[in-house]
């Protein structure tokens, strides 16, 4: 199954250029063929292609169909971007297959990368939510700083991993609640600083562990997000 991603199918009626590209040339589809189109809101189209243009593929919608999320929760991850931003890109990649709703990139003291291209992320969220036959594409923040996320979001339930084992942790599988509102926040490689962590566990952050493992960032926030989704699937 292929899907077409359109955020704004209903008042266009048109596929953006990349997806006509692929529909036309790539998958030579034709006027009067039918697609699948997502507009990463929650939403599955049924379409007859009309005009198959190959920049502005024109499209009836024939059916609508509301695709909820297959988990209860929501879920974000907020995890400083790594060095080599291959391996964030990555992350968002399985992060999106496996299930999240929010990714933020964090700026902390100890960050190895600065700043980060939204646009380039974005666009590998959204092969990853049509790979994966999803219609919700997570929301993907700018870089923001992490006294900034510690202040002002807001969950059920919020978490900060870090390595430091002077800071007693709790093992997050033990700690996590299945199916309530979920914030995790990951470190860089030079983990959090003592005043981020302090200043996480006065704003009532659960300080967590992964596990006895010592992991690299991506490998601990797709941890996290995996399993958030494993409890909530048992219970």
């Amino acid at each position: 199954m292929i899907q077409f991603y359109a955020p704004n199918i209903e008042e266009t009626l048109t596929l953006p250029e990349s997806d006509s590209q692929h529909c036309v040339r790539v998958l030579r589809m034709k006027s009067g063929d039918m697609i699948e189109v997502i507009d990463g809101k929650g939403f599955r189209y049924e379409c007859r292609l009309l005009e198959a243009h190959s920049k502005r593929a024109t499209v009836e919608i024939v059916n609508k169909e509301s695709i909820p999320l297959c988990w209860k929760n929501h879920i974000t991850i907020a995890v400083a971007p790594t060095k080599h931003l291959d391996r964030m890109e990555w992350l968002v990649e399985k992060m999106t297959e496996i299930g999240v709703n929010r990714i933020t990139p964090l700026l902390c003291r100890h960050s190895e990368r600065k700043e980060i291209k939204v646009e380039r992320i974005d666009k590998i969220a959204i092969s990853a939510m049509k790979q994966s036959l999803k219609t919700v594409l997570p929301q993907i923040d700018d870089m923001t700083p992490i006294k900034e996320v510690i202040s002002t979001y807001n969950a059920e339930q919020k978490f900060i991993a870090y390595c430091d084992k002077s800071i007693p942790r709790l093992l997050f599988s033990n700690e996590y609640k299945p199916n309530l509102d979920t914030l995790i926040l990951i470190g860089p490689e030079g983990d959090f600083s003592p005043e981020e962590i302090k200043l996480a566990l006065e704003y009532g952050y659960k300080p967590i562990s992964l596990g006895d493992n010592r992991l690299r960032t991506e490998t601990a926030a797709l941890a996290a997000c995996h399993t958030c989704h494993v409890i909530n699937q048992i219970n």
